[in-house]
């Protein structure tokens, strides 16, 4: 099975949206499919075949969770010496050719939000940032053309 980069934050966040579905949800559903068999007829009753199709929707949802999971391999960058390499997980501070500023946080597939300014590892950026160091100049081929950006700052948090 191949591992899966992800942070700290990351499993942390789906642990407890794992912990909610099985904690909270699955026994509203549960109680929401009795309520609704006590109404009589199945084939014809539409509380009860929607309760038992949101009960599908998280039981999915919580095998989906759980294979992410075992397949995880947790990386804690605050353990890592701060080198001021760009690894995964680093915050890395950009400018670009114009002179404007951005950050980034390299992350996993799963975690990757751009606008929260979280870039997965796979993505352009991030492959063309992985491994430079602070004050390297990075080319980064997009589908408007190269761009150019100079690495500021490595953080590691």
């Amino acid at each position: 099975m191949q591992k899966v980069p992800m942070t700290v934050k990351g499993a942390d966040k789906l642990r407890e949206e794992l912990n909610r579905l099985k904690q909270i949800e699955r026994p509203k559903i549960i109680n929401a499919i009795a309520e609704a068999r006590a109404h009589g007829d199945l084939k014809e009753n539409a509380e009860y075949h929607a309760a038992r199709e949101q009960q599908g929707f998280i039981e999915g949802r919580i095998l989906e969770i759980e294979a992410k999971l075992s397949s995880a391999h947790v990386i804690d960058v605050t353990q890592m010496d701060n080198s001021g390499r760009v690894i995964f997980g680093a915050t890395i501070k950009l400018t670009n050719e114009d002179g404007s500023s951005l950050s980034y946080q390299i992350v996993g597939e799963d975690e990757a939000d751009i606008s929260l300014n979280m870039i997965s590892v796979t993505s352009p950026v991030a492959r063309a940032l992985i491994g430079k160091y602070e004050g390297d100049t990075v080319e980064v081929k997009t589908p408007e053309g190269i761009i150019v950006y100079e690495i500021v700052e490595v953080v590691y948090i």
